[in-house]
This record gives C-alpha cells, sequence and structure tokens, in this order.
C-alpha cells in the first residue's frame, strides 16, 4: 500500500517538477502575428517566450535593474539569441520598465498555481 501510495504521490508531483525553475540572464521584448502555441499574438497582453517551458505556464519576470516584477504567462518559443533567457510581449517591457532600452538583465521563476 504505501510504494503504491508513493508512486501516486510522483505522479501527481511530476508535472509540478518538471517546470519549476528559475533561470537568470537577459530579455527582450518583441512582437509578431501568430505564437507558436497556435494562439494570435497581442502585444497588449502579459505574455512570453521561453525556449523549454509548456505553453500556460505562469512565471514571474523581476527586472534586476530596477525591481520591477510580472507574471506571464508562456504561449510562444525563444528567444533564440545567446545570453537571452525570455522574450516578452511589449506592454510586459513597459510594466517592467525595459522597453526603451531594449533589453534588460532579468530572473525567471516558475509561478505554482
Amino acid at each position: 500500500m504505501q510504494k503504491l501510495m508513493a508512486v501516486g504521490l510522483v505522479a501527481w508531483l511530476a508535472p509540478a517538477m518538471a517546470v519549476a525553475g528559475s533561470w537568470t540572464g537577459k530579455a527582450s521584448f518583441y512582437s509578431g502575428n501568430k505564437t507558436a502555441s497556435g494562439s494570435r499574438f497581442h502585444a497588449g497582453d502579459m505574455t512570453a517566450a521561453h525556449r523549454t517551458l509548456p505553453f500556460g505556464t505562469s512565471i514571474k519576470v523581476t527586472n534586476l535593474e530596477n525591481g520591477r516584477s510580472a507574471v506571464l504567462v508562456v504561449n510562444d518559443r525563444g528567444p533564440f539569441i545567446a545570453g537571452r533567457v525570455i522574450d516578452v510581449s511589449t506592454h510586459a517591457a513597459e510594466v517592467l520598465a525595459f522597453r526603451n532600452k531594449g533589453v534588460a538583465r532579468v530572473r525567471v521563476n516558475t509561478v505554482r498555481k
């Protein structure tokens, strides 16, 4: 019985553990027409592109230069430029206060729902 409970617990926790993580690096912002998830890109949405996190994952992005943070939803793939860990929507870049600069050093953490 204990073995069965342990297997059930691992199966229940595995999806959450698979996407848990933290990354530090550069963020940029972008615009486009369609995302890799198939949804239409809207510059005013609080969304982001990450290379590996599943679509729909909530992430907290913190601008390490000014302390501003925002919770975004991954709905696209990228960035594909060395040193960058996340691409955010135009609105998210405004909230994080780096739109005029174009790039910022950030920390990205997954958020449990």
